[in-house]
């Protein structure tokens, strides 16, 4: 259990940096497009709230890539599993379906899920914060500003 428990926190904290990465890339780049005097507020807003979104979606992936990886390293699974899809469904909380951890390697499972809990309300505090950045200097047509 301690090997799992050692296993599980090393895959969070390199998660935790990468988005820690991320979050500091995102809200510096929506500082950045917050002090841009623009033609057409409601498409730089659109804009920005994409990109956002698409990377941390990039994000999520890469952390689900490294999960994978580790269950691969440990042989977490059964021979011939798809890794990449067992941490899919662990890291979204989906919960098993055909591929279910070895008995050796179960506690990775809902370490993974809490990585995964936890990555995704990092990332709507970090949608909301570069929306809130990206509206601070833009007056919208109509909004009375």
């Amino acid at each position: 259990m301690a090997l799992q428990f050692l296993v599980g926190c090393t895959v969070s904290v390199i998660n935790i940096m990468i988005h820690a990465l991320i979050t500091l890339s995102a809200v510096g780049i929506a500082r950045w497009a917050s002090l841009r005097t623009l033609s057409q507020p409601r498409r730089h807003l659109l804009t920005v709230m994409v990109v956002t979104a698409l990377v941390l979606m990039l994000a999520h992936t890469a952390e689900i890539v490294i999960w994978s990886l580790a269950y691969a390293v440990v042989g977490a699974a059964p021979a011939g599993s798809d890794m990449l899809d067992f941490a899919f469904v662990n890291y979204t909380t989906l919960g098993y379906g055909d591929v279910t951890p070895l008995k050796e390697w179960r506690l990775l499972g809902p370490m993974t899920a809490m990585n995964g809990i936890l990555m995704f309300g990092w990332s709507t505090a970090v949608l909301f914060e570069v929306l809130r950045k990206a509206i601070d200097n833009v007056a919208l047509p109509g909004d009375g500003a």
